[in-house]
């Protein structure tokens, strides 16, 4: 999977995105709706009505980009909370896009001894 580097800025819609939008549309709403440039190269990530798909939009120096990513079983986490963003990790997003919880993921500590 194609994965952001670590000094990237990650932004979360809160609440509902229609995801019928694409490119242009998306775009748009970063604009208009919350004042952002979508070209600054910070990967902006959108959740519609069913909690199980997301898509994720961000300008590689060249070119928009979407990712649309489904869930076969589960939902993703999201924040409810009106039409503002949500400023997130690349950590984070790595773990919302495997589907867990990004807030406060369970931390698994590595054996010190082995038998």
């Amino acid at each position: 999977m194609i994965a952001p580097g670590a000094g990237v800025r990650v932004y979360l819609a809160c609440g509902r995105t229609d995801l019928r939008r694409g490119l242009d549309g998306l775009a748009m709403l970063v604009q208009q709706s919350f004042s952002e440039n979508p070209f600054s190269g910070a990967v902006f990530a959108f959740r519609g009505r069913r909690a199980g798909q997301i898509k994720l939009l961000w300008h590689d120096g060249i070119a928009l980009c979407m990712l649309s990513r489904r869930l076969e079983r589960g939902t993703f986490f999201w924040p409810q909370s009106g039409t503002t963003l949500v400023s997130l990790s690349a950590g984070q997003l790595a773990t919302l896009l495997e589907g867990c919880e990004w807030r406060a993921p369970v931390r698994s500590y590595r054996p010190e001894l082995a038998g």
